[in-house]
């Protein structure tokens, strides 16, 4: 297994891991509303879904402005879930990855990334993969500070715990 595939299995079983902390919380704890980093956990959460799925997209041959007019449409579905629905989304999407890495045997590949903020770059397949899960260990530290704030204790989530639960 490569490296981006192996890191890319870290994220969902972190993303996992996370979210299986959320569902033993209080069910308000998931949508309350606070003074952070993002006004609730569930937005956290769901624009956390929102870039993985954006990013597949683009790895997927999507046009970065196309993909990033359709995260509106893919954040406001991902907010409306509860813990239990988003978790069936992140499964569904982890699917998907799976299927295109099964898809795409070179994950070493360069496509051009047209981005309307920073430019045009050419960046490899597996640069991306590391990107969805830098961007993922990010916001689940913030969702730790968040909870913290709120009074409750997050869960661990880093990559070295994930090499003692036989992942790798």
């Amino acid at each position: 297994m490569s490296n981006a595939i192996t890191m890319y299995e870290y994220h969902v079983w972190a993303n996992q891991t996370m979210l299986n902390r959320l569902k033993e919380l209080p069910q308000d704890v998931y949508k309350q509303e606070i003074v952070s980093i993002f006004p609730s956990v569930s937005k956290v959460m769901a624009h956390m879904y929102t870039v993985d799925h954006s990013w597949l997209e683009i790895a997927a041959g999507k046009d970065m402005k196309e993909a990033m007019r359709l995260a509106e449409q893919v954040t406001q579905e991902a907010e409306n879930q509860s813990v239990e629905g988003l978790e069936a989304m992140f499964a569904a999407l982890s699917e998907r990855y799976r299927a295109f890495f099964r898809q795409q045997a070179d994950l070493e590949k360069t496509i051009v990334l047209d981005n309307p903020y920073a430019g045009i770059r050419e960046t490899r397949l597996s640069e991306i993969v590391m990107q969805v899960v830098n961007h993922g260990t990010y916001h689940r530290g913030n969702i730790s500070a968040m909870l913290r704030q709120m009074g409750h204790a997050s869960v661990m989530t880093e990559y070295a715990l994930f090499w003692y639960q036989d992942h790798v």
